[in-house]
């Protein structure tokens, strides 16, 4: 079964582009085009791609806002959120929207080809620099009140979701905390359930955003 996908960009040359790059895949097919947040969100509705490329820069409402309004549906995309400026705030405000990948456009075709493979699957693209980018992002924000849903957490969930939070494969937290990976991807994925989040890029903004981690910390 291929993965769909839904490219919003308002630039015509770069969505031929990216279209013609991702069409060279057997497994991958693009199944819209939108040049702007409203058509991207109203098509993304109708079509119900498994991936969203969502641009930043769009008229009539940016990829942040469509990105949020996507994900507030039932059963939404996954959304890559692609930027021509790699800066903290494009980085922070896109995975705060819920965006489960963030890509620069000079990234290689190989790059996005990965990306989409990677969130279709369910996961996120969150390498250790993405991770303490948003550390940094947290440093001087006041402490939080913890929410109650981290109450619901065993104390070995905790311990997983605060060595998530900085970056570690499930492999690293395996050695970490000497047990399987398998049993690694247990706790993942209870962690994910219970705390309502999609991804593990979710789960690190959440353990910052809740006080459980701290920069420094």
């Amino acid at each position: 079964m291929s993965i769909s996908v839904v490219i919003a960009d308002d630039q015509r040359m770069l969505r031929t582009g990216l279209r013609m790059v991702i069409e060279t895949e057997p497994d991958l097919a693009v199944v819209g085009e939108a040049g702007d947040g409203v058509e991207a969100v109203a098509l993304a509705r109708r079509l119900r791609p498994d991936v969203v490329l969502m641009d930043i820069a769009m008229p009539r409402q940016d990829g942040l806002a469509a990105t949020r309004a996507l994900l507030a549906t039932p059963d939404p995309p996954r959304v890559i959120v692609l930027t021509t400026f790699d800066t903290d705030e494009n980085l922070f405000n896109a995975l705060q929207a819920g965006a489960s990948g963030f890509l620069l456009k000079v990234s290689s075709p190989e790059h996005l080809i990965t990306a989409i493979r990677v969130v279709a699957g369910g996961e996120a693209l969150l390498d250790p620099a993405v991770t303490t980018r948003v550390i940094e992002a947290f440093a001087h924000r006041p402490g939080p009140t913890p929410p109650a849903a981290l109450g619901d957490l065993t104390p070995r969930e905790t311990d997983v979701l605060r060595l998530l939070a900085r970056g570690l494969s499930n492999a690293e937290i395996s050695a970490q905390l000497v047990v399987g990976e398998a049993t690694v991807k247990t706790h993942v994925a209870r962690v994910l359930m219970k705390l309502g989040l999609r991804d593990r890029v979710q789960a690190v903004v959440f353990a910052y955003e809740s006080g459980l981690v701290r920069a420094g910390g």
